[in-house]
């Protein structure tokens, strides 16, 4: 590897956040019973984050009445939103409706003019930088995707795991046994095993999706935000993906901003519409996709 990309990503690791009692406030009020245990077969939602994240009352992320504005725009306007532990949840809606912003105020790229956004019961998101947020659990992907062109698909993997400040390790050293067999299950599940050795940058378009969703596994987030994720792919592609964002629920809590309709009829367990920065209709993808509202300001144009 280069030296000049692994120091790259030493700068960029994040820090441990600061340490702050959990707050019974407004999560508290919405969560104030636990959830009794899911019938068989189902994730048992209150125990699939990992450690630093308190879900046991079942919900990874709520937004309590988020209001952003730029130039006097509301980009949202009191979005309050809830995301059960192991949940994949498909996020729609027109241009301009504030699913992008909603992003950037979960990972701390955009600050909130009102409201909270809590991360399990006691971190508040709105309190954290983008470097911290990241090392407490959450991983965003954006719609094109950003690797490592010149390295192979194996090494992109190696530098994202030695990324990990909570791997007490420098970039420099060796990996061992079970770092290896760790990144080769990684790169089998995501369909690329048989490119570990090929340059990023001759992967396909899609490849290169699934190696970045790698790379954000690598660091076991607690969950994950995607972003149009299967915009440019083939049908195949989609249909591989799919598969991909199915099997992570339960082990991991996703969040799919999409356009495609036939990959969200594919994935989609519950269904959020977003329009006008508020939450217009939420459910299964049947019942939104029959709400006269949802019709006239998406589906029907």
């Amino acid at each position: 590897m280069r030296r000049e990309d692994a120091m790259a990503l030493e700068r960029s690791g994040a820090h441990e956040p600061p340490r702050r009692p959990a707050s019974p406030g407004p999560i508290a009020a919405l969560l104030r019973h636990p959830r009794s245990d899911p019938p068989a077969g189902e994730a048992s939602y209150g125990r699939v984050a990992g450690k630093g994240v308190d879900v046991a009352h079942g919900v990874v992320l709520y937004l309590e009445d988020i209001s952003v504005r730029f130039d006097g725009f509301a980009a949202l306007d009191h979005l309050s939103l809830a995301i059960d532990a192991g949940e994949l949840r498909c996020v729609i809606g027109p241009n301009g409706a504030g699913k992008t912003t909603m992003m950037d105020v979960i990972t701390g790229r955009t600050r909130p003019d009102e409201g909270r956004a809590w991360f399990g019961q006691s971190i508040d998101l709105t309190r954290y930088t983008e470097a911290q947020i990241a090392h407490a659990g959450i991983g965003r992907k954006f719609q094109k995707p950003t690797i490592f062109e010149r390295h192979t698909a194996f090494e992109n993997l190696e530098l994202a795991m030695k990324a990990d400040k909570r791997v007490r390790r420098t970039l420099f050293a060796r990996l061992d046994s079970a770092e290896r067999d760790r990144i080769a299950a990684m790169l089998e599940r995501v369909r690329l095993a048989h490119s570990a050795d090929r340059p990023a940058g001759l992967l396909s378009h899609g490849q290169k999706q699934w190696l970045e969703i790698a790379m954000l596994l690598m660091q076991e987030p607690r969950l994950l935000l995607l972003d149009e994720p299967v915009a440019g792919m083939s049908d195949e592609e989609r249909e591989r993906t799919a598969d991909l964002f199915v099997s992570l629920a339960g082990q991991h809590s996703l969040v799919v901003v999409e356009h495609d309709m036939a990959f969200i009829a594919k994935i989609a367990r519950k269904v959020t519409v977003l329009h006008e920065g508020r939450v217009l209709a939420e459910g299964p993808l049947e019942s939104v996709q029959a709400d006269p509202r949802v019709i006239e300001v998406y589906l029907g144009r």
